[in-house]
């Protein structure tokens, strides 16, 4: 095994910690298998290990190689081939299949921490992560957008949207996304209301259509006596995105 040596390490602590993990990835996605690099760190980089392991599976060599204090040393050797997961709409992923149960708090918020506004986390999970939400609602409420991208026995993806700090929108937990386009104009009505009737106070949809759906608006404000929310996320002229979602003010029906 051709490897670097200890007194080649890497030493990562002169740079921000979000150009550390961009660094390092970049690193491990080009490691030959059976090579390794040294690096060190000014903290436990346990999150980074847990990264690399969700996105490239179970190939990954961790030592520790010196631990405590400010001065933590590392060897990552890759163990075997793998194809890496790629990504252009998310800027993490963490597989919480892959992150020993006692470790997923830290290693999560610990990574979305250091995420900018605007980017996005995927996680994945056996089921809701009940905990892991249960955090983001409590101390990131009106921070994030988290969207359920898939939810099936023994497959759940979501994606955690890092809003700005100073927004003072609601957090809203989007369940579903509908692209009615290719539906004729009564199955576009249906599908909204039912969709919307489906919800729970805090969660939301995305509609997507061909024109302004603004009607479905007022038949609801007219209607309905249920506390609701509109959003547009694009606005044509040939697609029209939109957020409904009913507020937690309806908690209490």
């Amino acid at each position: 095994m051709s490897s670097q040596s200890v007194a080649e390490a890497l030493d990562v602590r002169v740079f921000v910690p979000i150009e550390r993990h961009r660094m390092l990835l970049g690193m491990f996605a080009e490691l030959p298998v059976g090579e390794s690099f040294c690096f060190i760190n000014d903290h436990d980089p346990l999150p980074l290990y847990y990264e690399f392991r969700s996105i490239h599976g179970d190939v990954v060599g961790w030592d520790y190689l010196k631990r405590g204090g400010i001065d933590w040393q590392v060897r990552v050797t890759r163990l075997e081939a793998s194809q890496g997961r790629e990504f252009t709409d998310i800027s993490t992923l963490m597989d919480l299949r892959k992150i020993a149960a006692g470790d997923r708090k830290h290693v999560v918020f610990h990574r979305y921490g250091m995420m900018e506004e605007g980017d996005t986390m995927e996680l994945i999970a056996t089921s809701e992560p009940d905990d892991i939400l249960a955090i983001f609602k409590q101390k990131f409420a009106g921070q994030h957008v988290w969207t359920v991208r898939q939810d099936e026995a023994g497959n759940y993806v979501a994606h955690i949207l890092k809003q700005a700090q100073q927004a003072s929108r609601e957090a809203l937990r989007i369940v579903a996304e509908y692209d009615v386009r290719a539906h004729g104009p009564a199955e576009r009505h249906d599908i909204f209301f039912g969709a919307f009737a489906g919800l729970q106070p805090g969660q939301a949809f995305v509609f997507i259509n061909d024109h302004d759906p603004k009607p479905l608006y007022y038949q609801i404000e007219a209607e309905s006596n249920i506390p609701f929310s509109w959003e547009y996320l694009e606005s044509g002229p040939e697609v029209w995105r939109v957020r409904v979602a009913k507020t937690r003010e309806c908690a209490g029906e």
